[in-house]
């Protein structure tokens, strides 16, 4: 499975995100493009460790038996639930948060696992750096199909 550990994957991901426009269109869900990336932004955030959210009621319940949805080669599902922390709903600066959005990532990837959170996910616990790596792919690549690139 790609992750974001690999350069090749990275690279792609960036030219993905070069594609969008102010203008580009959610297929689902509430977020516009600049509050879709801001989110993503936080999310790489909360991997590298800078965003620490504390672990929710429902994630201590259920949170690492299923684990494999965040790690496994299925995709997510529209509409899943997110943490409130991570949740954009003011206006955004495109250009702004797209530059920001590229940042994040290749700080994530120059980083590698020596600087990847040891800080569990809130939702599902303790991540292993490779889990996190894959895990934040599936979610970027998750947000990307929801605009159309």
């Amino acid at each position: 499975m790609k992750n974001l550990f690999q350069r090749e994957t990275v690279d792609e991901v960036i030219t993905r995100i070069a594609t969008l426009q102010p203008a580009t269109q959610r297929q689902w869900g509430k977020m516009d493009v600049a509050q879709m990336m801001a989110h993503c932004s936080a999310a790489l955030d909360m991997a590298a460790g800078r965003l620490n959210p504390p672990r929710i009621l429902i994630g201590r319940l259920i949170g690492s038996f299923v684990k494999p949805i965040y790690t496994n080669e299925k995709p997510l599902s529209r509409n899943s639930p997110t943490d409130k922390k991570l949740i954009v709903s003011d206006q955004r600066d495109f250009l702004r948060e797209q530059e920001q959005l590229k940042l994040c990532l290749r700080q994530f990837h120059d980083g590698g696992e020596a600087q990847c959170t040891r800080h569990p996910h809130p939702f599902f616990d303790a991540l292993s750096p490779p889990d996190w790596s894959r895990g934040m792919y599936k979610h970027l690549n998750h947000h990307l199909k929801q605009f159309g690139v």
